[in-house]
């Protein structure tokens, strides 16, 4: 079920309405709606991959219980090893297998060997990424010995399917989570307009900015060895605004429902088009897999202590396995490495920590510096974004072989063919105003409250509510992150 489809413009009242009316006095019945309704979420795209999620909950479940019963150290890695090994396996099945064999196939024939094996004609779990790395992060806690295991199966299904992020994030950790199914939830009015806001805002980020964007993006990336470097720029360009407004929209609309439910998420992403390095970017997007990478990959190896030899390994283990994640196609792997690269000279000079606080903290407007440094960066994530959004490696460098060639300084005369609409690029500078107003909030629009005037508040939610109404295809539009 989209967040951005009439399904769950329907859904979301019903289940608001049941959760805080029907069964808001007995907590039980309250996690056993949010359980139910999360298999109907998610049942809806495709009920027989709701099989997969039941397993992993049932297997983590057992899991974290065998791990505290037991006292044998041995066994309590092994009981560790099955979750991590059959999790895994699940995903790398659906995710990667076809990858793996067809590169295989590949490096054999090189040498003139032809391997008789066959791919998967498999369709990839909305979700399963997520939602892996969620029961993951269960098991490894309880066997390190930071969550003690839940012995109520309804809480913890609720945990591992819960709705809002159970598709695309934020990837909770149970430490976080799991504890809030224990706890009574009292309805508080100014939580939920807060959510409310929160959900506006992703969905004016999804439906207005996202989705138009990717129609020229789509456009430039799929004609790009008929267009000149100038409009290839502008392609890269309009891809890097559509995933963030894409990505961190759900996020929103994940974090701001959550919150009519009485539940705090994790913030996702901090405005990370405003960072003044790499480093810096990569604490602001994508937080809760960044986060988990550097808990449960990148400090166990070693993290950044010991020697040069180590810190550049590690750096490019995280980037990599990150890389990868988001899929099965050597341009993630590519695209996770340049950052490695990217983000290796902070490190190694230790400068990666420079940028801990919020750009122009006590300023509307950054110093020169400052701006250079965000420029800078936010170029250095666009040619980033190429390798991400190309159909294969071949196809990244030949688009940006053509940017870097004398057809960059050529106007793009190739915007009026595919329409380009003043009206968009005009809702894009709105929509970095509005960003950079909020940067100090947990989204955008967080501090709206401080203008006293209610006339004009309600005046700026009708103008972002119109542009939605005006702007949503009548067809419905996926997540980008829905294929990872």
């Amino acid at each position: 079920m989209l967040f951005n489809s009439l399904d769950f413009a329907i859904f979301l009242p019903i289940v608001f309405i049941l959760y805080w009316f029907v069964f808001n006095k007995n907590l039980k019945h309250q996690n056993l709606l949010v359980a139910f309704s999360s298999y109907v979420f998610y049942g809806w795209w495709d009920y027989r991959f709701l099989s997969l999620i039941i397993f992993s909950t049932i297997l983590d479940y057992w899991i974290g219980r065998g791990i505290v019963s037991t006292n044998s150290p041995k066994n309590k890695k092994i009981l560790l090893w099955v979750s991590i090994l059959v999790n895994l396996g699940f995903l790398g099945v659906f995710k990667y297998y076809n990858f793996f064999i067809d590169n295989f196939k590949s490096a054999f024939a090189i040498f003139g060997y032809e391997l008789n094996t066959n791919s998967l004609n498999i369709i990839l779990p909305v979700g399963i990424s997520f939602y892996t790395f969620q029961t993951l992060s269960y098991s490894i806690d309880v066997y390190r010995g930071n969550l003690k295991p839940t012995n109520d199966f309804v809480k913890f299904a609720a945990f591992v399917s819960f709705f809002p992020q159970l598709v695309a994030g934020p990837i909770e950790r149970a430490t976080n989570l799991l504890p809030q199914f224990y706890k009574k939830r009292n309805f508080s009015y100014e939580n939920s307009v807060n959510g409310l806001r929160q959900i506006l805002w992703g969905l004016f980020k999804k439906v207005v900015i996202a989705d138009n964007c990717a129609v020229y993006a789509n456009y430039i990336f799929e004609n790009s060895a008929e267009l000149p470097g100038s409009t290839l720029f502008i392609g890269a360009l309009l891809f890097t605004i559509q995933i963030y407004c894409d990505f961190s929209g759900y996020s929103d609309i994940a974090i701001g429902t959550s919150k009519l439910f009485g539940f705090n998420l994790m913030q996702n992403f901090a405005f990370p088009y405003f960072s003044r390095d790499i480093a810096e970017f990569w604490r602001r997007w994508h937080i809760s897999l960044s986060t988990w990478f550097r808990d449960y990959l990148y400090i166990p190896l070693g993290g950044s202590k010991g020697g040069v030899k180590v810190k550049i390994r590690n750096t490019f283990i995280i980037f990599i396995v990150s890389g990868f994640w988001h899929g099965a196609n050597w341009t993630f792997i590519i695209w996770g490495a340049l950052n490695a690269i990217y983000f290796l000279p902070l490190l190694l000079s230790n400068k990666n920590r420079n940028n801990l606080g919020m750009v122009a903290e006590n300023s509307m407007f950054p110093s020169l510096k400052e701006l250079v440094q965000m420029l800078s960066t936010f170029i250095l994530t666009i040619f980033a974004w190429i390798f991400f959004r190309s159909e294969n490696v071949g196809h990244a460098i030949s688009y940006i072989g053509s940017i870097f060639s004398e057809s960059f300084f050529v106007y793009p005369p190739d915007l009026n063919v595919i329409g380009l609409q003043k009206i968009l690029i005009i809702l894009i500078i709105f929509f970095f105003g509005i960003e950079w107003y909020g940067r100090k909030g947990e989204h955008a629009l967080d501090h709206l409250t401080i203008i006293k005037s209610k006339f004009l508040r309600w005046t700026f939610y009708s103008f972002i509510i119109f542009m939605i109404g005006v702007f949503m295809y009548t067809e419905k539009t996926s997540f980008i992150y829905f294929q990872f």
